[in-house]
């Protein structure tokens, strides 16, 4: 027969931070059968590693960054992405690293799109504006070219001299 069952608390870190650890229970005998323990032992391994992440940890502060105006990453953009890592000892700054061609080419790209965007919504207006003008005129001639009326009808409508 196995000897007493001994209750032993194991902490599976559920993700990167410690106040969302999961605390599993075994059942291990003392003595006895190790087949049962080491099944116990493959059930704890397998639910706890699958749960194991760090996703999380990627992300963190990113909230705090947006609502101070600065980039969800740091690395997004500042002085350490935009600076050169280096320059010459007589002054000279140095050349271009690869990211910083790729970030320029990648602003460049999007200033291009936003000048045109611009241009087609001023386009855009100034076509509203000039078929809101010819739809008044329209209307202006209809009223001007409307039939007047005739005889009677217009001898009532005129006061009494």
């Amino acid at each position: 027969m196995a000897g007493p069952v001994v209750e032993n608390p194991i902490k599976m870190a559920a993700s990167c931070f410690p106040h969302k650890s999961r605390v599993a229970t075994e059942a291990t005998p003392t003595s006895g059968s190790s087949a049962r323990s080491m099944a116990a032992l493959g059930i704890l391994l397998s639910t706890g590693v699958r749960k194991l992440h760090c996703s999380a940890a990627v992300r963190a502060g990113s909230k705090w960054r947006l609502q101070q105006g600065l980039a969800p990453s740091p690395s997004g953009y500042g002085p350490l992405t935009e600076l050169p890592d280096w320059s010459y000892a007589d002054g000279r700054p140095a050349p271009p690293m690869k990211g910083q061609l790729r970030r320029l080419a990648q602003r460049e790209k999007f200033a291009r799109r936003v000048v045109l965007l611009s241009q087609e919504m001023d386009t855009g207006l100034q076509a509203w504006q000039l078929r809101q003008q010819e739809k008044l005129q329209e209307e202006e001639r209809k009223q001007k070219n409307a039939l007047k009326p005739k005889g009677a009808v217009l001898q009532n409508s005129l006061p009494n001299q």
